[in-house]
């Protein structure tokens, strides 16, 4: 149904009001369409218009759905904001508790993702798999973060990876018993250590090849051992991660 065209008392703009969604065709109403045809039917604004419920005055919830990822160039462009940058757009009719509940959806999402990649009970030994993991729990890349993959003796994973520490956009501070305090207390055999370079380039800075020297001795003392530290970047130009196993860095 189209939109009706209605002058506007300022200056006799003419703006568009578009229906209640309760008064589409059934085929158009996301609801009965995600009854009759289930999810995967839904276009990205009318799975998001079932998230936002209501638009406002003149707008419905998928023109709103559709006005959301407008703004912010898709789902791939919505997954990187946190609340603060969707309020700062100041979408008409996206407040406060929408804005909540829809960037709470879209972390359930990368968290299903991350653990579909954990859970399919493969042994994690390359660090192609140990990307595939990890970055959809990497959120919006904007600061460097740190993640011990904890593997049982077949190189399992052993629970959700663990978000070690946080630091700023290429800096991140950890210790090695932030790493093996954990390891220990799930009695992991080995780790795999991970993170991301926000700039794009993945080489491994001297901090960085530092930081692996010190966690691979604290491994052998523990009996712990280190099997990787993969760097994850993958910006234009760059490729998507470096492995220190590969790259013969691991025991420098």
């Amino acid at each position: 149904m189209e939109p009706s065209p209605v002058k506007s008392k300022n200056g006799g703009k003419v703006e568009y009001t578009y229906p209640p969604i309760q008064q589409l065709p059934e085929d158009l109403r996301p609801r009965e369409l995600f009854k009759d045809r289930g999810p995967a039917a839904l276009s990205d604004e009318m799975l998001l218009a079932l998230l936002l419920r209501a638009g406002g005055p003149g707008v419905n919830a998928v023109r709103l759905a559709r006005d959301v990822l407008d703004r912010f160039g898709g789902l791939e462009g919505l997954s990187k904001l946190d609340l603060e940058e969707l309020l700062a757009a100041r979408v008409k009719w996206l407040g406060e508790v929408k804005g909540i509940e829809l960037l709470a959806a879209v972390e359930l999402g990368k968290r299903c993702a991350a653990a579909r990649s954990a859970g399919n009970d493969e042994a994690v030994t390359h660090p192609s798999a140990v990307c595939r993991i990890l970055v959809p729990l990497m959120g919006e890349n904007r600061q460097e973060k740190f993640w011990a993959l904890l593997l049982n003796t077949k190189n399992r994973l052993i629970g959700k990876p663990v978000e070690v520490a946080r630091g700023t956009l290429n800096n991140v501070s950890v210790h090695p018993r932030d790493v093996f305090n954990k390891a220990v207390r799930v009695s992991a055999a080995r780790v795999i250590l991970a993170h991301n370079h926000p700039s794009g380039d993945p080489s491994p800075s001297r901090e960085d090849r530092e930081l692996t020297r010190r966690m691979t001795e604290a491994g052998v003392m523990i009996g712990i051992p280190v099997l990787d530290h993969v760097v994850i970047g993958g910006g234009a130009g760059f490729p998507a991660y470096v492995s220190f196993r590969e790259s013969g860095l691991l025991n420098d």
